[in-house]
């Protein structure tokens, strides 16, 4: 099962939330997964300068794979934020959230992606 869409935030994350309760996803997993798309997303319209950005995501032997991708050339980083910023600790939590996730440099822009794996 696959997915592309250009984002609504809410389009989009219904189309991963439902996608996730067909495939049998545990109500945790999928707050999780909508939460680090939600991150992702407010990160490439922020940082990435793309009013659009491109997401894509696919459940295959139990792992979900959600990738975003925007038109900046520059990589995202982990940061270390003072307790009292506002902002900064995007990465942070899609890390604490997600399985794996990273970065891949395109011919134009990046994508970056997290996945998780289905647990019993």
């Amino acid at each position: 099962m696959c997915t592309r869409n250009t984002p609504s935030l809410t389009l989009t994350r219904q189309a991963l939330r439902d996608a996730m309760t067909r495939s049998d996803w545990d109500t945790e997993a999928i707050f999780n997964a909508e939460l680090a798309l939600c991150e992702l997303i407010v990160n490439a319209w922020r940082h990435g300068d793309t009013p659009a950005p491109v997401v894509w995501f696919s459940i295959r032997d139990r792992t979900l794979r959600v990738t975003v991708s925007d038109e900046s050339d520059a990589l995202p980083r982990l940061r270390t934020s003072s307790d009292l910023a506002e902002t900064g600790r995007g990465l942070q939590l899609v890390e604490g959230l997600t399985h794996r996730w990273g970065v891949d440099p395109q011919k134009r822009g990046k994508t970056t992606w997290y996945e998780l794996d289905f647990l019993a």
